[in-house]
């Protein structure tokens, strides 16, 4: 199965294909991960145009699409599922969602990425890789967890522990997606995970205009 894998959580946009055989067994033909900020739909569609070119292969060779559904910011994470979700219609293909947190790192961890606000997204896993906790956002400061962190170095000082860098990856997404790739009648709908909602807020109250 040909998988095309986006993510755009995080800061770092991943776009990338990999053949899935079943179980663990990935292998990843093209990937690129580009550092976006805030430009990931200016950024997702020529990065997908580019891996599919260094793997020779066209959309209509696709025959699933996975995304990330975050935790992660507003308009970032909208690219991406948004992206994946017209890709996955327009092929009627199979689209899976799965969360970004649990394609960083593997085995037991704690794994933290940037909220902004001075805040950070965090999720934790047991030895098998199993999300036991979260995603949930809070301070880096009221973190109650052991470690190993993984993720987001800049935060080590505020959790006062050292931060394994480690970003969302191809293969990870495709990994955790498995169970739904075997049986895409289990995948649910592409639902991101914001966690809190949008900085944009409606005004409390209109003002009346006064007419001259």
């Amino acid at each position: 199965m040909l998988v095309l894998a986006l993510d755009t959580a995080t800061p770092t946009l991943v776009a990338g294909l990999a053949r899935w055989s079943g179980g663990a067994d990935v292998e990843v033909l093209a990937d690129h991960a580009v550092p976006s900020g805030n430009r990931h739909a200016e950024l997702l569609t020529p990065a997908i145009e580019q891996v599919l070119a260094e793997a020779g292969l066209g959309v209509g060779d696709l025959d699933a699409v996975v995304t990330g559904l975050g935790p992660g910011p507003f308009t970032g994470l909208r690219v991406g599922v948004v992206t994946a979700a017209a890709l996955a219609d327009a092929r009627g293909l199979p689209a899976v969602g799965v969360c970004s947190l649990d394609a960083i790192g593997s085995g037991a961890r704690t794994v933290v990425t940037d909220a902004r606000r001075k805040e950070l997204y965090w999720a934790s896993y047991d030895e098998r890789g199993t999300r036991t906790e979260g995603p949930a956002v809070v301070r880096p400061e009221e973190l109650r967890r052991p470690g190993p962190f993984v993720g987001d170095p800049a935060f080590a000082d505020r959790l006062g522990a050292p931060v394994v860098p480690a970003d969302v990856t191809t293969a990870g997404l495709v990994r955790v997606a498995a169970p739904q790739l075997a049986d895409p009648s289990s995948a649910a709908p592409l639902v991101p995970l914001y966690l809190r909602r949008p900085d944009a807020t409606p005004p409390a109250a209109i003002k009346a205009v006064s007419q001259a």
